[in-house]
């Protein structure tokens, strides 16, 4: 399982547009290294500043 996604690839695993993945790295200061972006890192980024991941977890439970 890679660490270290691509807009595209983050996008699918999030849920969300590609656009919105980068607009949400830069909103939260995470950043995109050589075309790369921390999966760890922005989903926890993710749910600190938006609660996303804990309203998914509600809806399927």
């Amino acid at each position: 399982m890679a660490i270290h996604l691509t807009p595209t690839e983050m996008a699918r695993e999030s849920g969300l547009e590609r656009r919105d993945v980068i607009a949400k790295c830069m909103e939260m200061g995470v950043p995109i290294f050589q075309g790369r972006i921390d999966k760890t890192l922005f989903l926890a980024s993710l749910e600190d500043t938006f609660g996303v991941l804990g309203q998914e977890a509600e809806a399927t439970a």
